[in-house]
């Protein structure tokens, strides 16, 4: 008998009316859609308005779709993980809020924190539970509410994010699909570079952080770019090599969408062309955990049972990670 896989068997998602677009972006900093659509390739992207809402609000829309397209009942479900660096609050989890707001009574939940890795590492997670035989159905969510933690004073951060939130099921299979492999890594050196100052334990909330605009996400542009470039380039062409993937047989590439210049050099990288690769950020810009996710969804109606598909992604931390899987499920099915 073929040992149990893990395989992504549905995919749901939400993302705010709201569309932040360059023309208004230039209102409020000095910035300009000419500058952002080359350097970076966003040409609008979604903001959570509403007010009294946030990421677990997207999140739970995200999997009641996913519910509804996959026929599951909300007390199938054995266990939720949330990928997000914007939980509603520190504590508790956005997974816990979102379980109660979904009506997933038998789940237990938890977050976890890998920035724009996080549903890479999420994924990875979740797989494990499925692998061991222990469970049979896992929601993944990818969510962030970016426009929580940006500040629309800083014309170098503030055209790169917006909010947006995707869920998918796992559910174990026999078949030859499903995730067959992931490499993940982190080093904290990257700690300096992308982080938001205040609002933990090194530097609480005060007057003073607040003053000095530290609850913000800030970063190195150009150490960031560089380190994105190089690890998800090595780490995307690792597993290819790993598993005997090559371009030919590739279908999809799925990169993290924070900058069209870092996801067009991980293609040149491993030898593909563009028309292999997932993109998505013109339309929503870099909504950290959700960006993978948001692509399978757009996509999905394009994916075709077999399909080989890798995931790239690179976050603060730094974190980064790739994940080789075969898609398990024909859209019209």
């Amino acid at each position: 008998m073929r040992d149990i896989r893990a395989a992504i068997t549905g995919i749901g998602a939400y993302l705010p009316e709201y569309r932040l677009t360059n023309e208004e972006l230039s209102t409020m900093v000095e910035t300009t859609d000419e500058w952002i659509m080359q350097r970076i390739g966003i040409k609008e992207r979604r903001i959570l308005k509403e007010k009294g809402k946030a990421t677990s609000d997207m999140g739970t829309a995200a999997v009641n779709e996913l519910l509804k397209k996959t026929n599951t009942h909300p007390d199938e479900i054995d266990l939720v993980i949330c990928a997000t660096i914007t939980p509603d609050r520190p504590l508790p989890a956005a997974a816990n809020v979102i379980s109660r707001k979904a009506r997933l009574t038998n789940a237990w939940s938890f977050d976890i924190n890998a920035a724009c890795s996080g549903f890479v590492f999420a994924l990875t997670t979740g797989v494990q539970f499925i692998e061991s035989g222990r469970y049979k159905k896992v929601i993944i969510v990818g969510a962030d509410m970016m426009s929580s933690i940006t500040d629309y004073t800083d014309r170098t951060t503030c055209p790169l994010f917006g909010d947006g939130a995707a869920a998918v099921l796992l559910e174990p299979t026999t078949e030859d699909v499903g995730i067959i492999d992931h490499i993940n890594h982190t080093d904290g050196k990257g700690r300096h570079y992308l982080h938001m100052k205040a609002g933990g334990s090194k530097f609480p909330a005060s007057a003073e952080t607040v003053e000095k605009r530290m609850h913000y996400v800030h970063q190195d542009g150009q150490t960031v770019f560089k380190y994105a470039v190089s690890r998800m380039a090595d780490v995307a062409v690792e597993i290819m090599e790993k598993n005997k993937v090559t371009p030919e047989n590739l279908a999809w590439l799925v990169p993290h969408q924070a900058n069209m210049r870092i996801i067009d050099a991980v293609a040149r990288r491993m030898k593909i062309s563009p028309k292999q690769v997932m993109i998505n950020i013109q339309k929503y810009g870099n909504t950290t955990a959700a960006t993978i996710p948001l692509c399978l969804y757009d996509y999905e109606s394009q994916l075709k049972k077999g399909d080989n598909i890798i995931l790239a992604a690179f976050g603060a931390g730094f974190t980064w990670g790739s994940m080789y899987l075969k898609w398990a499920y024909d859209t019209d099915q």
